[in-house]
């Protein structure tokens, strides 16, 4: 997390601009309108299980949504749904609670036997020349099986003025349910400070491809971006700045309640990071007692780490560290708050290790599941901890012995997972401390056998996280996340059996034209077959 430079960040949250957009011709493209429908195993992630059948359902001006369910969550998927098609197919598609055996049905049944193996965010979609049905047990499940049937929609669907259509999805039945339960996304907002809009562009890009955790980085040398009462400096002052000297900038709680419930309409729990001990020079300077010689350093807008530390020997750390994580916990209704941990190269192992045993035990006070970088590890994780890891080879071993001890994992490797890093020479923006990662680097890998010895069971899931000392607008995290991110999602969700680069880099190929109807500035990877006429 080391190197790069940058300006102001960008306020603006709407369609790219040259030189980061640069849309594909797509006139005769897969899943174009007019074009036969997607097959149904072509879509990104993979589905668990597809049974083709013969046919199709067109969408038509008449085609009503129905929704069924006791507590009103199939009407709220199916009013997404409906935003989501009614501009590009001219169609009313009205929401209705009236049953019937046609148009396309939300079911909500989280009792029903048939649906029992489809846990919490899994589906089944069933289509047939008459209707489109789509079952689950829960909100998740729905929401996720309506991002499926998106993408078997054609690309032009994405488009926000009417289209000619057809609007015809193959027939067939598809079970789906996801590999791991944590598919996550980590959005630097420190280095660079990105607004609330900026932030839900990047969670609608992240819902289409079933990711269900945002972890946002608060905090960190460059930026304090979350408002806390207690502490106000934290912000005013600490989050004055940024990466090279621009304006900075921070959440109020009202801001963060609403990126927050925003999320969850799409299904995704938000998980805030304040990164500590070290990783703090915002906070160090916005109150010179934090620090040890009670003197308050300057703000920083380098790109260097490993260089600050709070005072572990001070009981004022703990009072601000309970004071920050009460607050912060105050207002994220998810299981998990991230306390960072990592690169605390200023803080002595044995301060370290003094700091994590204090930490830990406020983040349970106050309600919630202690996540940490993978330093972690080499602590004392409490029971029930989740490290995130993010090194390079899988071998180190006080991350397998914590996970036999029963430390959850979730996996970041660098070289794989980080989509701040290059993709090649060339590459405009990001980093290279981890080699370059191209699509294919960032896809083929296993997160089940990735830490040498450590139990499958132990893995809780993937994250692919995007650090931002070069980044500053939304078309450079489309640019540096797009098309690696859809792979890093496909291995959250999709069977390991599924797992295949040369039949990965076609459907996410198709997904080119999908992207252009999006006005996503995605990187064209030569090594993915993008349509070209």
């Amino acid at each position: 997390m080391v190197a790069g430079a940058g300006t102001a960040a960008s306020s603006a949250s709407a369609a790219p601009a040259s030189p980061w957009f640069s849309p594909s011709s797509t006139a005769s493209a897969p899943g174009a309108a007019g074009a036969a429908p997607t097959p149904l195993d072509r879509v990104v992630p993979a589905p668990a299980s597809v049974r083709p059948a013969a046919g199709s359902y067109a969408l038509r001006s008449d085609t009503r949504i129905r929704v069924s369910g006791s507590d009103g969550s199939a009407r709220r998927v199916g009013d997404y749904l409906a935003k989501v098609l009614r501009p590009s197919t001219g169609f009313s598609l009205p929401v209705t609670t009236r049953s019937g055996d046609d148009g396309i049905r939300l079911r909500l049944t989280p009792k029903a036997a048939g649906v029992r193996t489809l846990g919490a965010e899994g589906y089944r979609l069933q289509v047939t020349g008459r209707a489109i049905t789509l079952t689950a047990r829960g909100s998740a499940g729905l929401f996720h099986g309506v991002q499926t049937l998106r993408q078997l929609l054609p690309a032009s669907i994405e488009r926000t003025t009417r289209q000619p259509g057809p609007w015809r999805v193959s027939g067939g039945t598809i079970t789906d349910v996801p590999r791991y339960a944590w598919r996550g996304a980590m959005l630097d907002v420190s280095r660079h400070f990105f607004g609330v809009d900026q932030v839900k562009r990047y969670i609608d890009q992240l819902a289409l491809y079933k990711i269900n955790k945002l972890h946002l980085h608060l905090s960190d040398d460059q930026g304090w971006r979350i408002a806390i009462d207690s502490w106000p400096k934290l912000a005013t002052h600490g989050g004055s700045t940024q990466v090279g000297g621009g304006p900075g900038g921070y959440y109020t709680k009202a801001d963060y309640r609403e990126i927050v419930r925003y999320a969850a309409s799409r299904e995704l729990t938000v998980v805030p990071e304040v990164d500590m001990p070290g990783h703090t020079n915002a906070a160090l300077a916005s109150y010179a007692e934090l620090n040890c010689d009670g003197v308050a350093p300057p703000l920083y807008t380098g790109t260097e780490v490993g260089f600050s530390s709070l005072c572990v020997p001070k009981e004022v750390t703990y009072d601000f560290v309970d004071d920050v994580i009460r607050e912060l916990a105050a207002l994220t209704p998810g299981r998990y708050l991230h306390i960072g941990g990592d690169e605390a190269h200023s803080t002595s192992h044995e301060d370290y290790v003094a700091f994590m045993d204090r930490v830990q035990p406020v983040v349970a006070k106050y309600g919630k599941t202690v996540v940490g970088w993978h330093q972690l590890t080499g602590a004392h994780p409490v029971k029930g901890a989740i490290a995130q890891y993010w090194g390079t080879d899988g071998s180190e071993k006080e991350v397998a012995d914590a996970a036999k001890a029963g430390t959850r994992l979730v996996l970041s490797p660098a070289n794989r997972a980080y989509l701040d890093m290059k993709y090649d020479a060339n590459t405009p923006l990001g980093l290279d401390w981890a080699g370059y990662v191209e699509a294919k680097q960032s896809y083929d890998w296993d997160p089940g056998t990735y830490i040498k010895d450590a139990p499958e069971s132990s893995v809780l899931g993937v994250e692919a996280p995007l650090w931002s000392e070069t980044l500053q607008t939304s078309p450079q995290i489309e640019y540096m996340a797009f098309p690696r991110l859809p792979g890093i999602a496909e291995l959250g969700w999709s069977p390991a059996s599924t797992h295949d680069w040369e039949d990965y880099r076609v459907r996410v190929a198709a997904q080119g034209p999908r992207w252009d109807a999006m006005r996503i500035a995605y990187y064209h990877s030569p090594q993915i077959p993008w349509p070209t006429s």
